[in-house]
C-alpha cells in the first residue's frame, strides 16, 4: 500500500502558494489509517519510551493511538492558555512571525524517555520548541516521529541531534 495515494494535496492553503498536505483522507481509510499507526508503533516500540507527546491538534491522532499502543502516559503540547494547571512555555519563530506552545509542568517526570510526535515536519520550529519544553521538564526526548515530512524544507536541520522519523517524505514541493 502506498500511503501517499491517500494524501491529498489542497493548493493555496491556508495562503496563497502554499501546498498543504491534507492527512484527513487517510485518516477516513480504516486501512491506511492503521498502517501508518502500524509504522509510527514500529519506529519506537524498542526505545524504552515512557510518556508520548504530542503537538495540538493534528498530532493528537496519531500520538494518542502510539501512547496507548505503548502502554503509557500521554502529553497534550498546546497553544498558550489551553492547559488548566501550571505550564512551562517556549516561544519559537515563523516565518511570519513567532508562536508559543505551552505542556504542564508535572507532564514529563524528570529522566522520563518520551517519544514526541507531530502530523507532519516543515521547517522544524514547532517540534523543537516541543523538544525544548520536554527538556525543561527534565524528560529525554527519544525520538520525534511525524506521519508526513516536507523534505525539502529542511526541517530536520533544526531538529540535529534527535532520531527523527517519517512515515512519508516528500522531497520536492
Amino acid at each position: 500500500m502506498n500511503l501517499q495515494d491517500f494524501i491529498r494535496d489542497v493548493p493555496d492553503f491556508p495562503k496563497s502558494g502554499i501546498m498543504f498536505k491534507d492527512i484527513t483522507t487517510l485518516l477516513k481509510d480504516p486501512e491506511a489509517f492503521k498502517t501508518a499507526g502500524d509504522m509510527l508503533y514500529n519506529f519506537s516500540k524498542n526505545l524504552g519510551i515512557q510518556k508520548v507527546a504530542a503537538i495540538e491538534s493534528r498530532g493528537f491522532m496519531f500520538g494518542s493511538l502510539l501512547a496507548q499502543r505503548l502502554g503509557v502516559g500521554f502529553i497534550p503540547i498546546r497553544k498558550p492558555r489551553k492547559l488548566p494547571a501550571q505550564v512551562f512555555s517556549q516561544s519559537y519563530t515563523l516565518e511570519y512571525g513567532e508562536d508559543t506552545l505551552e505542556m504542564h509542568q508535572d507532564a514529563v517526570l524528570k529522566g522520563e524517555k518520551v517519544l514526541l510526535h507531530d502530523d507532519l515536519l516543515a521547517t522544524g520550529g514547532t517540534a523543537e520548541a516541543a523538544c525544548k519544553l520536554i527538556e525543561k521538564a527534565g524528560g529525554i526526548v527519544m525520538q520525534v516521529s511525524f506521519l508526513v515530512e516536507l523534505a525539502f524544507l529542511n526541517g530536520r536541520e533544526k531538529l540535529e541531534g534527535y532520531d527523527v522519523v517519517s512515515v512519508l517524505r516528500y522531497n520536492k514541493e
